[in-house]
């Protein structure tokens, strides 16, 4: 083991979190932490990891955007036909992990996903700038590639042929939600002892709260 990265260590100790100090509901503590962290200037602090696994159960992560959040969960926009979209076909479980470093917290859910409607998503598309449209109609996402070049012409063709606006919601691209069946709320503590509320939803709809062992 490299000793320069072992010795990588940060002691955390600007806040704690106790059960007593949460909210009842999950979403009423992310939205709380989430007004923090918009208060706090974070840089793309709507970035979180989204895992998910493959028929094959292998899994996979990457970064994505979170667009909104209601009592219900949480949405993001992506191509349907991309990787992420097919191993959400195949297994619509996933996990969705925010850092947000600044605050020393960390934010860890699981939950089922499932498309948002077509007039949802086609208001979100719509609301984007026009290079994001048609980036969004010119890449054929996760799929290979001859060279940059190839990309480069779709998107000029089309921007040429967009250039007036008016661009058509892709058939495979959209937004999904997720609807969490875990959250855990993780605030960094000195001595690694960090504190861990975790919220599980019964199978009757309400949810239940502990702490956990860091």
């Amino acid at each position: 083991m490299q000793k320069d990265i072992a010795s990588i260590r940060r002691d955390y100790q600007l806040a704690s979190l106790d059960e007593a100090a949460t909210a009842a509901h999950p979403m009423d503590q992310f939205e709380h932490w989430w007004e923090e962290a918009i208060a706090s200037n974070i840089d793309e602090v709507n970035a979180f990891v989204l895992s998910t696994v493959d028929a094959q159960r292998a899994p996979s992560s990457r970064v994505v955007l979170l667009k909104g959040y209601t009592p219900a969960g949480f949405v993001f926009f992506t191509n349907y036909d991309s990787a992420k979209g097919q191993e959400i076909d195949a297994n619509p479980i996933v996990a969705m992990n925010f850092f947000w470093k600044e605050l020393e917290r960390q934010i860890r859910i699981t939950g089922t996903i499932k498309k948002i409607s077509t007039e949802e998503s086609d208001e979100y598309f719509h609301s984007r700038p026009l290079g994001s449209q048609v980036g969004a109609i010119s890449s054929p996402q996760s799929k290979v590639i001859p060279n940059r070049e190839f990309l480069e012409q779709l998107v000029a063709a089309n921007l040429e042929k967009y250039k007036e606006g008016n661009v058509p919601l892709p058939s495979n691209w959209g937004g999904y939600i997720v609807h969490p069946r875990n959250i855990e709320f993780w605030q960094g503590r000195s001595s690694r002892l960090h504190d861990r509320i975790k919220y599980n939803l019964a199978s009757d709809g309400q949810w239940t709260k502990v702490r956990l062992a860091p």
